[in-house]
């Protein structure tokens, strides 16, 4: 076939309207509800639809903006994607600190973060930065006694060494209201932190021109169970705060702006997290714009990306390690400037070596392998991501918004609004997985059996003592902690010298039905770190109910078909209770024409779909003694 450049391919397939589309999709769901089946009714407070095309762009007015132009919805970079490789080395010993910083940056790490909590003095402080090139390497503050000495102490280290302060890049994670959030009261009171603030930008601006006066952690508010437009409406809302109080003592909001950086948790919702990046600079830009800026620089925000940790498992841990993945790559696809990956070991120990090179080298690979480096703004044009992001920005702003109206970000916590809110939020995503319309792999879905943590386990968060506060805490939430709690506890009562409990599966009947509710009840019961004795299927009821008697198990449950219960349950539960009345019987599935009858006969419960898997648990564990 001879081939004619200059004739479009396109023209063999005539364009499909949107109502064509919509007539074909309504044909094959044969009646289904669309909107049942195909529209995505999200935390955040939209509907995502199925599929998008190039008329849902209409009307979105940044599209048009370029690259490293205002409202840099697009990132602040026209020739690449480059961001910066953080790595938190959360040690308060000064000299391990160090030694961990300076293996970090020899294997790849730009910049690091430090815990100064510990720094009182210029030896400490000169001890702490041994031989770190500060020209080279960002160095970031997280944690100070008091941030002025911290800064004091940072530039007499620059000046004892003979540098200037041009070339030097990093923070000091000055954040009162995150104070206030996690503490319930002032550190001193506002106007003392806003006279900190005033000290802290007034030293920076002079003498470190590239460095960060105040870390906005809105990663907080996600690692607290919000949603995703709450995380960005609020830190909007706090950062707002610190621009107001500071362009009233006199600063102009182009010195202001610059010196502000945002810390944003970058958790498992893959698109949802690009977008939410790319609204977030769209917004600030509309926020900045406010305050009549003379600088294009000050409607640029630095964000700063770290991986959430609230969905983060202490059981399959390596997991984590494809959690962190996908978040690394939705903070370096939304134009994130710099990147903290956490260890995927952090929520059971302290990181190791293998785990720090893991968390660095996710990073690298993203770089240095799939070239997430080169490309500016990848998302751009997406009409899914586009849409997305239009539809987070709306809702923040929306929210930022009613913030205001009540008086602002601290007026929001004095009162408990914020909080609330969140607390809403997260009471949501807790039942989400409760009742595992949310997963977590390896947690509360596809356990392995054979994993044992309770001797690796050096931290799991408890609950912490009740200490009066003027306001209420932010908690910070953990999604698989409760269900890790349940299995720790089966591992300590073994540990003690008592059996493993033991959940027989006694398959009869439907064979594929009573594979897939065995397949199912497994799960279920692994999560608690029971054994599960499973079986091909028995031919008759009483080789089941000898099977089941002899392997002592405490839980037996009948595995088979809906239409088959009625049948054989009434007699297994009968035969099993007549020679131990302890056992507890249970059946696989909601056999709804039979729940009375199978209930009379002396069926103990119904494990289903619907089960809440939390605290469906809790009943058994309770229920034989482990808790």
């Amino acid at each position: 076939m001879e081939h004619n450049s200059s004739k479009s391919l396109f023209r063999d397939f005539p364009p499909v309207s949107t109502t064509a589309w919509e007539e074909k999709i309504k044909a094959d769901l044969k009646g289904a509800d669309y909107d049942k089946k195909l529209v995505w009714n999200s935390d955040e407070g939209f509907s995502v639809r199925p599929y998008y095309r190039s008329d849902d762009l209409r009307g979105l007015e940044y599209l048009n903006s370029l690259p490293d132009e205002a409202p840099f919805i697009r990132g602040v970079r026209k020739d690449n994607n480059e961001w910066i490789i953080r790595q938190d080395i959360l040690v308060p010993d000064i000299e391990k600190a160090n030694a961990l910083a300076l293996d970090a940056i020899s294997k790849g790490a730009d910049a690091v973060g430090l815990m100064s909590g510990e720094v009182t003095t210029h030896k400490q402080m000169n001890q702490l930065l041994s031989r770190i090139d500060l020209d080279s390497t960002g160095v970031h503050f997280l944690s100070s006694r008091s941030y002025p000495l911290t800064l004091e102490l940072f530039i007499y280290e620059i000046n004892h060494r003979g540098a200037g302060g041009e070339k030097i890049h990093g923070s000091i994670n000055f954040d009162p209201i995150s104070y206030l959030l996690l503490h319930g009261e002032y550190y001193v009171n506002w106007l003392h932190n806003l006279e900190e603030s005033e000290y802290l930008l007034n030293t920076i601006q002079k003498r470190l021109p590239h460095f960060k006066a105040i870390n906005v952690n809105g990663h907080y508010f996600q690692d607290a169970g919000s949603t995703l437009v709450q995380e960005l409406g609020f830190s909007l809302a706090a950062a707002n705060e610190y621009i107001a109080g500071l362009t009233s003592k006199g600063f102009s909001v182009d010195v202001v702006a610059p010196h502000i950086q945002f810390s944003l948790a970058t958790g498992p919702n893959y698109f949802m997290e690009i977008a939410k990046l790319r609204a977030a600079r769209l917004l600030w830009a509309k926020m900045v714009g406010q305050y009549n800026p003379v600088m294009a620089d000050s409607l640029r925000m630095f964000i700063h990306s770290t991986s959430a940790l609230w969905n983060k498992t202490v059981y399959d841990p390596y997991v984590n390690m494809l959690r962190t993945t996908t978040e690394g790559m939705s903070a370096a696809l939304g134009n994130a400037d710099s990147v903290t990956l956490h260890p995927f070991d952090t929520s059971y120990k302290e990181p190791d070596d293998f785990s720090r090179r893991i968390s660095r080298n996710q990073q690298l690979v993203l770089k240095k392998e799939a070239y997430l480096d080169k490309i500016v703004d990848p998302a751009g044009g997406a009409y899914y991501i586009e849409n997305l992001t239009h539809s987070i920005a709306y809702h923040a702003w929306e929210l930022f918004k009613l913030v205001e109206s009540k008086g602002g970000a601290i007026k929001c916590i004095t009162t408990g609004f914020l909080q609330d809110e969140i607390s809403q939020a997260r009471q949501k995503k807790e039942m989400d997985y409760a009742q595992r319309k949310s997963v977590l792999i390896g947690t509360t879905q596809y356990p392995n059996l054979q994993e044992k943590m309770v001797d690796k386990t050096q931290v799991i968060e408890s609950k912490p003592a009740t200490v009066s506060s003027p306001f209420i805490k932010l908690e910070m939430f953990r999604a698989g902690k409760p269900f890790e709690e349940i299995r720790l506890a089966t591992e300590r009562y073994i540990k003690n010298g008592n059996k493993q409990p033991a959940v027989f599966l006694f398959t009869i009947g439907n064979l594929a039905m009573l594979r897939a509710r065995a397949g199912f009840i497994s799960n279920f019961f692994g999560c608690a770190g029971y054994e599960i004795l499973d079986n091909p299927g028995f031919s008759t009821i009483d080789e089941g109910v000898a099977a089941a008697l002899a392997s002592f198990a405490e839980i037996v449950v009948i595995c088979s078909s809906d239409e088959e219960y009625a049948t054989f349950a009434p007699d297994i539960v009968r035969e099993i209770k007549k020679v131990n009345h302890k056992i507890v019987v249970l059946v696989a599935g909601y056999p709804k024409d039979s729940i009375e009858v199978l209930k009379i006969s002396g069926i103990d419960d119904f494990i289903h779909v619907k089960s809440n898997l939390l605290s469906t648990l809790r009943t058994y564990q309770s229920h034989l003694g482990i808790i």
